[in-house]
């Protein structure tokens, strides 16, 4: 009877060293391999770019902003563009909500004949969807700022429309004093009527006090 044949697949010294090498070597490769992977990832732990000067100072960065402004100074005004841009574009450049969208001359066409003074009032006081001033304040944006918006999207619907007249500088600031000087006046009122109660509660009290008697004659 014969013996059944060895299936073992290592059969001479030079193939079991191999073997040997293998067993050790894969592994050892697929571990450095890892180790490089995660060790190139993105981290948001400490040691990344999150401990940064620039990353560290926008967390801790106050949510209110104060800004400090000269009141003498001139005004400088917004143009145009920068109006639409921050403002009208929102609705106007696309078409939402029946707007009219801006560089359409057959949209533009119908508003351009009612004239610039119609639409620079219609800017201010609002239509429609449309609020007024664009949903903005006239401390945001002044009222020939405005007009300087509506000429701008005019003009690139067909319009030959000019820039409104530029308020004077004088002007320009007694429009923005005009807020506190209300109110100042306003409390005006107050403020004399609050000077004006002592004194009245003094003259009550000085009439409804008895007269002081009369000396009496010398015999």
């Amino acid at each position: 009877m014969s013996e059944a044949p060895n299936g073992t697949p290592i059969k001479t010294p030079g193939q079991l060293i191999a073997a040997v090498i293998a067993a050790f070597a894969v592994p050892v490769t697929i571990i450095i391999l890892l180790a490089y992977y995660v060790d190139n990832t993105t981290r948001t732990g400490a040691g990344t770019d999150e401990l940064a000067p620039d990353a560290v100072a926008q967390r801790i960065a106050p949510i209110a902003q104060v800004t400090i402004r000269d009141a003498n100074a001139p005004h400088v005004y917004k143009t145009g563009e920068q109006v639409f841009q921050a403002v009208c574009s929102a609705c106007h450049a696309t078409g939402v909500a029946g707007a009219p969208k801006f560089g359409n001359p057959g949209d533009w066409a119908p508003r351009i004949a009612q004239g610039y003074d119609t639409l620079w009032h219609t800017a201010l006081s609002g239509k429609g969807a449309m609020p007024p001033r664009g949903g903005t304040s006239p401390d945001d944006y002044s009222d020939y700022e405005i007009g300087l918006a509506v000429a701008y999207m005019a003009n690139h619907g067909g319009a030959n429309f000019p820039d409104p007249p530029k308020p004077e500088a004088n002007a320009a600031n007694a429009a923005e004093a005009a807020p506190g000087a209300a109110t100042a006046a306003a409390s005006a009122p107050g403020a004399a009527a609050a000077v004006a109660a002592p004194a009245s509660i003094a003259q009550t009290a000085s009439a409804s006090a008895p007269a002081a008697p009369a000396p009496p004659t010398p015999k």
